[in-house]
């Protein structure tokens, strides 16, 4: 079709209307640092379309029953329409709990809520135990907000900028073409859009949208049209059609929020500046439940819908009686996430209690979960976790050394040998080396001691230390004797990774 020339004048003014619209400072330009962590190699739960477990992907090895468990989990979750399930994992420490956790955080995506805490946190807050659990399930719950709104989307043509007369600080003018497949328009500029152009770098060939109420501007990619320009393009370069149609549209924009942040937006003591500051405080029971009866309004009327996400709590045997009473409660809402817990223990004592129970917690409690178990990993997937961590820290390292790092994590632990990993990379550096060899990974096994070894170390020279009972322990036993114990129970953590109980 032929293109039809049209000309529209918009003053900044009257063309955003962003004198009544705080501004608040984008993070866009700050640079973006990555570090290495624990699971920072965990890409996903590494499950097929029909929910299998590979072997080894996604950075997860083994543990194939419990993720296949967890992907059933998981496919409830994205459907979105069963709240208030709950799911335990359990095992020994070191077999991938975590992991599996991270994992599902990871194929949720960000669209979905996902909010981990420790059992332990909640009493370093300056709350009561059953706020700071509440806040952690409004933060976990989502609500996905829809609005029309009016953009203008296009292809750049060319920005023409108009220097001040004189030379000196006076308003900035311009002029921006841009066109779709079907027409072409030129818009007049006012100083705050051609800073907002700016900011985002456009030039032409840029496919944008702004949006007409509150002039935000948003680079889509590179037109295909001008692909060949340069000789060299950035990997993160992304082209994308030149739009059709109008260049003014009405778009059907979906926001998603948590109803934590909508508590304190809305509470009046904090603020939304609380959402930046981290420390919002205990908020009010009246105001969740205007927010509760809004949302309720709009779900009605079609404007939003309720995204259950997932409350992760790891160590939840550091949880009390209260505790637990409390999220026996707040599973009966129709609104509750999905809880996900982890925990080590065996049958030991519930926290604020004289009783025991299986994993430190109630058994009414219990009677709710599903359980998945977690298994000792084998030599050949220790020596493949040993792989990727090598490949995500970037060390080279010889299948020789690799071997006897594996085989030192089956007599110590996998975490020890992972810890390994960095430093014998530092000592093959020192000696200009450039893969890790056998004589580095000797040489930090000699100045790193593992759990056994530093308990061994405690039965022979237990004397030497401050506050040490020759004559008898609290309960007249011998200080050899409480060691022995303690190293017992030492090399039984430590061989978690060898047997399976």
């Amino acid at each position: 079709p032929k293109r039809a020339a049209r000309a529209s004048s918009f003053s900044s003014s009257s063309f955003l209307k962003m004198a009544a619209v705080p501004r608040v400072p984008e993070t866009q330009d700050i640079t973006r640092i990555e570090r290495i962590g624990a699971h920072s190699h965990i890409r996903g739960l590494g499950l097929d379309d029909a929910l299998e477990a590979r072997m080894v992907s996604q950075g997860m090895v083994g543990q194939i029953n419990a993720r296949r468990a967890a992907g059933v989990m998981l496919q409830i979750i994205r459907e979105g329409k069963i709240a208030g399930r709950a799911l335990l994992i359990a095992g020994q420490p070191g077999t991938g709990k975590t992991a599996i956790a991270m994992g599902m955080a990871q194929a949720l995506g960000p669209d979905t809520p996902f909010t981990m805490l420790s059992g332990s946190e909640i009493y370093s807050l300056e709350m009561s135990r059953t706020e700071a659990l509440t806040q952690a399930f409004r933060r976990s719950i989502g609500v996905r907000i829809k609005e029309e709104t009016e953009i203008i989307e296009g292809e750049v043509v060319e920005v023409q900028i108009d220097k001040p007369a004189g030379g000196g600080g006076g308003e900035k003018r311009g002029k921006l073409t841009l066109k779709t497949t079907e027409m072409e328009t030129i818009y007049d500029l006012g100083t705050k859009m051609i800073e907002g152009l700016q900011k985002e770098k456009v030039q032409a060939g840029d496919v944008i949208t702004i949006d007409k109420a509150s002039g935000k501007i948003s680079k889509l990619g590179r037109s295909f049209t001008r692909a060949r320009d340069y000789d060299a393009m950035g990997s993160a370069t992304k082209f994308v059609q030149c739009p059709e149609g109008e260049l003014q549209k009405r778009k059907e924009v979906v926001h998603t929020v948590s109803l934590h942040e909508m508590d304190v937006i809305n509470s009046r003591s904090q603020g939304f500046l609380a959402l930046f500051a981290g420390d919002t405080g205990e908020i009010k029971a009246e105001i969740r439940e205007q927010i509760d009866t809004k949302v309720s309004e709009w779900r009605e009327e079609g404007k939003a819908d309720i995204v259950p996400g997932v409350l992760f709590i790891d160590e939840v045997h550091m949880l009390d009686i209260e505790c637990y009473s409390f999220l026996n409660r707040a599973l009966e809402s129709p609104t509750a996430p999905v809880l996900v817990f982890a925990t080590n223990r065996g049958i030991t004592r519930i926290r604020g209690t004289n009783y025991k129970g299986p994993h430190g917690m109630p058994i009414d409690l219990l009677d709710r979960l599903l359980i998945i178990s977690t298994e000792p990993y084998s030599e050949k997937e220790v020596s493949q976790i040993l792989h990727i961590r090598c490949e995500e820290e970037d060390v080279e390292m010889t299948d020789d050394a690799r071997e006897l790092l594996t085989k030192i994590a089956m007599e110590t632990s996998l975490r020890y040998a992972i810890h390994m990993i960095t430093t014998a990379s530092l000592v093959c550096a020192r000696r200009k080396g450039t893969e890790v060899d056998i004589q580095d990974i000797k040489r930090v096994y000699t100045l790193f001691s593992d759990v056994k070894r530093s308990t061994q170390y405690m039965i022979e020279y237990q004397n030497e230390f401050m506050f040490s009972e020759i004559g008898g322990g609290e309960y007249g036993e011998s200080a050899a004797s409480i060691a022995a114990r303690a190293a017992a129970g030492a090399a039984a953590a430590a061989a978690g990774s060898l047997r399976v109980a």
